[in-house]
């Protein structure tokens, strides 16, 4: 947009959200900056940080001076501020409301399952604590999700919310490529999946590959 300043996002691409933020933006041509910010040397707890975000957490985006978390309401913020194709989040009611049922089921289910198999695969057993019982469990939940995943959202339609890409698929595979990390493709048993995925590949060109590069090379 004429006389906008370039939005400034604060992002680790360890973390899921902040890759699908960077791709979004990325994909979709918005002008902008980005502030890397490791968590791991806990540069979310200075505090600049802190008065930027109380939280502590990421993403965050600056635009013009207006300051927002939360990566599902940064895509959904983009999508709507600037000039993105309709299918991101699109504005017919019925079909924005079928975004909105994924983002809103994501967070307790996706993201927090696919947190937990990171954290017992690849994280704890980094610091000398490894629980094989807990990462079994972490697994068993995971596919529960990836059950609905197969069986509800994609059971009629290319993607999880319908026959085009969306800010539901962006945030899903992102959160699905992190047990790469730890050496483990959680879809490589789940054809409909790995299709899944790989249309959303596609669909998204280099941009993909680039936030996922630390992914990539983090596996082991």
């Amino acid at each position: 947009m004429a006389g906008r300043q370039a939005v400034k996002a604060y992002l680790d691409l360890v973390s899921q959200p902040c890759r699908a933020v960077l791709i979004f933006l990325k994909d979709n041509k918005i002008p902008h900056t980005v502030e890397s910010i490791a968590i791991q040397k806990g540069q979310h707890k200075t505090p600049e940080f802190i008065k930027l975000n109380p939280m502590q957490k990421l993403p965050v985006l600056e635009d013009n001076g207006f300051v927002l978390t939360e990566s599902d309401a940064i895509l959904k913020y983009l999508a709507t501020a600037y000039n993105v194709p309709d299918h991101w989040y699109p504005k017919p009611p019925e079909k924005r409301a079928r975004v909105d049922e994924y983002t809103a089921w994501h967070h307790e289910n996706t993201h927090m399952h696919i947190s937990s198999v990171f954290l017992h695969e690849f994280l704890l057993p980094r610091m000398g604590l490894p629980n094989p019982e807990m990462l079994e469990k972490a697994l068993s939940d995971l596919d529960g999700t990836l059950d609905k995943l197969e069986n509800m959202f994609l059971k009629r339609q290319a993607f999880l919310c319908s026959d085009d890409i969306s800010l539901a698929d962006l945030l899903a595979v992102c959160e699905l490529m992190q047990p790469l990390c730890g050496g483990r493709d959680i879809l490589k048993n789940r054809p409909k999946l790995l299709s899944w995925r790989s249309r959303v590949q596609s669909s998204l060109s280099d941009s993909f590959d680039e936030a996922h590069d630390i992914v990539y090379r983090m596996r082991i």
